[in-house]
């Protein structure tokens, strides 16, 4: 495993709140506006909604994810909310390139987020993990590490903090989940110290579709069985 050279893992601030997420490639200040052409998406209204919440939850929090980058350019993406945060109304799937309810609501920005001397429960869900981008035929990115020390960055930036505990949502270890899902298998947390908190079948992938037929013909050809594949699990980290 060879790290690409020079990659700076750090929290995101707001010098560049990193609004949209790294499908169409590296993302810098000079470049996080240049909207692709991809009718899929309403760029401008992203925009707007997004770039107030994140900018709210950053100023509580500190950060809400952690960023990869090679001199300006932005190549690994780690989001990360508060467990709480994440349960509120309005949350949605978090998802910022999608709206309502897989996204934030239009509003959500404007809802109370209570500060971490007020929470109760401690910990942080991580929210999707990207380096480099799944559209781009080469990705000197992946599989190279920068995913393991974004997660550390994030471990150790918990603890800074006062985060008793991070859960990130797994997959069994199959490539296809790193390309299209966000999230990584549950291996690549339990090298970094997390243990299966819980396991159920994943409400999206019980349905036929292609994106599925895809997933359990390489779950096959690597011995893990269809039903595994079509598993969500949720990894725990509990902060020594």
């Amino acid at each position: 495993m060879v790290m690409p050279e020079h990659v700076v893992i750090e929290p995101m601030s707001e010098e560049l709140i990193l609004w949209r997420c790294l499908h169409f490639g590296p993302l810098s200040r000079e470049t996080i506006d240049r909207f692709p052409s991809y009718d899929e998406v309403d760029w401008d209204y992203c925009r707007s909604r997004n770039m107030p919440l994140l900018v709210k939850l950053t100023r509580i929090y500190g950060s809400c994810a952690i960023l990869a980058r090679v001199g300006d350019r932005v190549v690994g993406q780690l989001r990360f909310y508060p467990k709480v945060v994440c349960k509120m109304e309005g949350a949605g799937g978090l998802c910022l390139l999608q709206k309502h309810p897989n996204g934030p609501a239009d509003d959500f920005a404007e809802s109370d987020f209570s500060p971490l001397d007020r929470i109760e429960d401690k910990t942080l869900s991580v929210h999707c993990l990207m380096t480099g981008s799944s559209q781009q035929e080469e990705n000197p990115f992946q599989r190279k590490g920068t995913g393991s020390l974004m997660a550390k960055e994030l471990i150790q930036w918990a603890k800074s903090r006062g985060w008793q505990s991070i859960e990130a949502d797994a997959f069994e270890d199959i490539p296809l989940i790193y390309q299209i899902t966000g999230s990584a298998g549950q291996n690549f947390w339990k090298k970094l110290g997390f243990h299966a908190a819980d396991r159920y079948p994943h409400p999206y992938l019980q349905e036929p579709s292609e994106f599925l037929e895809q997933l359990e013909e390489q779950a096959r050809s690597m011995g893990i069985t269809p039903e595994k594949a079509r598993d969500k699990i949720v990894m725990r980290l509990i902060i020594d």
